[in-house]
């Protein structure tokens, strides 16, 4: 889609609004999360499964935007404006959101099925540093690919 654009502001502004739409299914992300932990302080046990489905798939969601759709248009960008340094600061950042993916997708599989909660507690909270630490890593990445080029494109 974006490939056919003329022009660097539809380019780059349609990359603004691809990183846009995903950093509100983050937001939705962090409010579910919370929503969840929540009910899990609660200990309103009927409320959990649904709550924890939701959270799931809006994480897993995200997580695939990230991968398959927003982090390609970042280096892409970092390429076509031939910024090595912030190719180079993003490769590692990548790698760094990738050791984060591992455990969100490990907590998705765990809570599939929601026979056993007995854990919940402890796994929520270390699925939420872990976003944390996400969140920051790919702030960065949008600073350093997308952020730093914005003279450029208008």
């Amino acid at each position: 889609m974006l490939e056919n654009c003329k022009t660097a502001q539809e380019r780059w502004g349609g990359v603004s609004e691809i990183i846009d739409k995903w950093l509100k299914n983050r937001q939705q992300l962090l409010v579910l999360y919370c929503n969840l932990s929540e009910i899990v302080d609660q200990h309103s046990s009927d409320d959990i499964g649904q709550a924890l489905r939701g959270l799931c798939q809006v994480m897993v969601d995200y997580v695939s935007a990230g991968h398959f759709e927003v982090y390609d248009q970042l280096v892409q960008e970092g390429r076509a404006f031939n910024d090595k340094d912030a190719l180079t600061e993003a490769k590692a950042l990548f790698e760094s959101v990738d050791t984060t993916t591992e455990t969100v997708l490990d907590f998705n599989d765990k809570y599939q099925e929601i026979d056993d909660l007995e854990s919940l507690p402890g796994d929520l909270s270390q699925l939420g540093e872990t976003l944390a630490s996400r969140f920051e890593a790919e702030d960065r990445a949008i600073e350093v690919l997308h952020l730093a080029h914005k003279d450029h494109v208008a």
